[in-house]
């Protein structure tokens, strides 16, 4: 099975080789390799989805990371959502793709996009509109004028983003935090979606 390791990691050159070096030695298989935000001081936070050996172990991933020089394991954990990442340019494919179910559509996509486990659109009277499979059928409405970190509950974490008058919510259980650069991403994506559907 798969497994999605998120990290952080100098910006510089031979960084991202050092790293497919040490996950190669520790018994990993790197699959796809996703930038997600490039900050100001200097780091890199990047998502790693790899296949496992059978004898190795993602404690020994953790560890071999973890030994080079600036990397941080910020996250790992199981990825079910299949064999690749699905970019943002794939979405907008999608997405022109059916115009008129560019709202609905993106709702679908965004759970494989953004790697969480649910997506749901809530209606400004708190009714659930579209929801993946394991969204919740009960969430409050909360008025957002941008994306937004919501408060988790302990388990899961949130952030939401206006849709219309409609709010989407994303639900990612047990980590890594929603980033800056997800937040705006999530934003442009449903901006695309709404411009979309009324072309």
């Amino acid at each position: 099975m798969p497994f999605l390791l998120r990290v952080s990691l100098p910006d510089v050159p031979g960084s991202l080789g050092r790293l497919a070096s040490a996950i190669g030695q520790a018994g990993g298989d790197i699959e796809a390799i996703e930038i997600v935000e490039k900050s100001g001081n200097g780091t890199a936070v990047d998502d790693v989805l790899l296949e496992m050996a059978p004898s190795a172990m993602p404690d020994s991933i953790v560890s071999a990371c973890n030994a080079l020089d600036g990397v941080e394991v910020l996250w790992i954990s199981r990825y079910a959502a299949g064999g690749n990442l699905f970019l943002d340019l794939e979405v907008v494919e999608e997405l022109t793709a059916h115009p008129s179910e560019a709202l609905d559509r993106v709702i679908d996509l965004l759970p494989i996009t953004f790697r969480v486990d649910w997506a749901v659109r809530v209606g400004s009277d708190g009714t659930i509109g579209r929801r993946t499979d394991a969204g919740p059928t009960e969430l409050d409405w909360v008025e957002l004028e941008r994306p937004s970190r919501l408060p988790d509950d302990g388990e899961t974490l949130f952030c939401g983003a206006p849709l219309g008058n409609d709010l989407i919510v994303l639900g990612r259980r047990g980590g890594p935090e929603f980033l800056d650069s997800e937040l705006a991403r999530l934003g442009h994506l449903l901006g695309l979606a709404g411009s979309i559907n009324r072309a």
